[in-house]
């Protein structure tokens, strides 16, 4: 099944995380965060890359992005320049794509909050891409590297304060049953902590670590 508006809205339900106990790759580098703690996104990726502080490629290719889609964009290793502020932000929210992510810093951190476009990066910096500097450079729907991790264009982007999870769309629809089936068990197990007394009763059987204990 192909992404949609459903499996989107079914993925805001549950937490990244719950994905994360069926992988053991796809996933961004935990340096990159949510600008805000409450940001949460879901959808496809929209792929950019650009060196420096020209920022005109990811300018052009914005405007080009589908409704709903998440930009990624590969900063190609620069950390000191940020490429969106509360202004570009303004403007991805104006084109309706659901959030940003960058391997690099972003700024206006109060007033992309307030926003409340979801923008996830690896900090903030006072020090801007500007038109003026540089030459024109990158390109975009393209496999790009975020986080350590290459992402191709379309690929599902999720994340929350937790981190980014990033997988091929074909893939995704069975990662979120899931992480639908963990939220489940996840209430069944909280609601046990709060019946038993943990000091007499196991939640889980100990056998394995005793014999584990006994043999050392």
């Amino acid at each position: 099944m192909s992404f949609s508006k459903e499996i989107a809205k079914r993925a805001m339900k549950v937490d990244p995380a719950l994905i994360g106990h069926y992988i053991e790759g796809g996933f961004m580098d935990l340096s990159i965060k949510p600008v805000d703690e409450q940001f949460k996104l879901i959808g496809p990726a929209f792929t950019i890359q650009f060196a420096g502080r020209n920022p005109a490629m990811l300018s052009y290719a914005m405007r080009r992005a589908p409704k709903g889609s998440v930009l990624v964009i590969d900063r190609m290793g620069d950390t000191t320049f940020a490429c969106i502020g509360e202004g570009m932000a303004r403007i991805a929210k104006s084109l309706n794509l659901a959030g940003i992510v960058i391997s690099g810093p972003s700024t206006d951190t109060m007033g992309i909050k307030n926003l409340g476009l979801p923008v996830f990066s690896t900090g903030s910096s006072p020090v801007t891409t500007a038109r003026a500097k540089g030459e024109i450079n990158g390109n975009y729907e393209v496999p790009v590297s975020c986080g350590g991790i290459v992402v191709s264009p379309g690929d599902i982007i999720f994340g929350d304060i937790d981190g980014v999870i990033v997988s091929p769309p074909n893939q995704f629809e069975e990662l979120l049953v899931h992480a639908e089936a963990s939220t489940a068990k996840e209430k069944e197990f909280f609601a046990e902590i709060e019946s038993l007394n943990i000091r007499e009763n196991s939640l889980r059987d100990e056998t394995e670590v005793e014999s584990f204990l006994k043999e050392k």
